[in-house]
């Protein structure tokens, strides 16, 4: 068929399009699929009909929400924008991102503003430094989980800061020192310096102490309501840190800790990651009607990806069917490369927990700060969602001394002898 420009010029896009449709091929799609009232919207809806009354969970960035079914309000657990300690911790835990950044823009240009931004990374590492104590832990961030290990806390942040101070100030004094290899032998996993501890422990102590609190008050709250997990219906619904994160079972941090909530009763199937649907409000710890209004459509979504994927058994029983994988792979000691996050076998397994660590940056589907959340998650089960029963790797146990910052060598404050 030809399509006749018209005025001289092409034919438009409308013109196009319905010269190229096939109006009856168009009306068989919309018949199964491409309406509100095709046969596959209305299996959906029967499907969310028929399962009404089961319990559903709606996790968003910010909260938890627990619709109970039968028309039950929901209970919400707000678990972000509560974490008291968070930031603090993040700041503490990007250090070692920030100066291989220095050595990046330095190396791409020497004469650029590297030495501005590390004079202005230098004040704040000095003012967190002056700023961090036992009683800033214990009193004013408060938080239950760390509840007993506040002074080692302070002490890891205070060290973290004091060997950042001296590598800052070392790179400003020295324009041959700033490089990544440097900054690898005599910092991030050392101990080419003679560091007492690395940073690359710093790094997942702090990202576990936030992962642990988090995971301690989800696991606490879906305990408290019981849930029936062989019957829930699981959404993690919207963003999750950067835009590529946490889309799979196995890279969203927060998917791991309700499976762990769930202490392996939760069917694999019935947990589904949609980052593009709906997200309600930040729980503000009143209104309950905006969360409310969103579960028909909750459970429309659910229902209706469920139904679709069960008919896999009926077309094509005896091939195999899909499984998702989100168990962790063992990591063999000589391994050179990984396709997603390695198992831990304890606290002390520091090839794996560092390899997590470049894991989580390299990896555009991993949450930064969820390195190990799902590491916490499971060793909170364990041991009957008490924290002080957890052993954080990277703080309990190290040895974290008081150190003063010196540009050429470490100094104790309290022995004055270099390191």
């Amino acid at each position: 068929m030809t399509v006749k420009a018209t005025n001289g010029g092409p034919p438009s896009a409308a013109t196009r399009s319905a010269a190229s449709e096939g109006p009856a091929l168009i009306e068989l799609f919309q018949v199964y699929t491409g309406s509100p009232d095709s046969i596959g919207a209305r299996f959906g809806r029967d499907a969310a009909r028929r399962q009404a009354e089961l319990p559903l969970v709606v996790a968003t960035g910010a909260d938890i929400a627990l619709y109970p079914g039968r028309g039950a309000r929901p209970a919400v657990e707000p678990f972000r924008l509560s974490t008291r300690g968070f930031k603090e911790l993040a700041g503490v835990s990007h250090l070692p991102s920030a100066l291989v950044t220095l050595a990046r823009q330095k190396a791409a240009d020497p004469g650029g503003t590297w030495r501005a931004d590390a004079q202005a990374l230098l004040a704040a590492t000095r003012a967190a430094r002056e700023e961090n104590d036992e009683a800033l832990w214990r009193d004013r961030i408060a938080v239950a989980a760390y509840r007993g290990r506040e002074r080692a806390i302070a002490a890891m942040v205070d060290y973290g800061c004091t060997i950042t101070e001296a590598m800052l100030e070392r790179s400003l004094a020295d324009d041959a020192y700033l490089s990544a290899e440097r900054l690898r032998a005599d910092y991030v996993t050392g101990p080419a310096a003679g560091l007492p501890v690395p940073f690359n422990r710093v790094m997942v102590a702090t990202f576990f102490l936030a992962g642990m609190d988090i995971a301690h008050r989800i696991i606490a709250f879906f305990d408290r309501h019981e849930v029936p997990w062989e019957q829930a219906m699981v959404v993690v619904a919207g963003r999750a840190g950067r835009p590529t994160a946490g889309v799979t079972q196995d890279t969203n941090s927060v998917a791991g800790v309700i499976r762990a909530a769930a202490r392996g009763r939760l069917p694999d199937r019935h947990l589904l990651i949609a980052p593009h649907a709906p997200v309600f409000p930040a729980f503000d710890g009143e209104a309950l009607d905006a969360i409310a209004a969103l579960e028909p459509e909750y459970r429309q979504l659910w229902a209706s990806v469920r139904a679709t994927s069960d008919l896999g058994e009926d077309m094509f029983a005896g091939y195999p069917r899909f499984v998702p994988a989100v168990a962790a792979a063992r990591l063999a000691p000589d391994a050179r490369s990984v396709g997603g996050m390695p198992a831990v076998a304890d606290p002390d397994d520091w090839f794996a927990l560092t390899t997590r660590l470049r894991v989580v940056l390299e990896d555009p589907r991993q949450l930064l700060s969820g390195a190990v959340t799902d590491f916490a998650s499971r060793q909170l089960v364990a041991n009957d969602n008490t924290p002080s029963a957890v052993t954080v790797p990277g703080l309990d146990g190290e040895p974290y001394p008081d150190l003063e910052p010196r540009a050429d060598h470490w100094v104790t404050s309290d022995e004055g002898a270099g390191r």
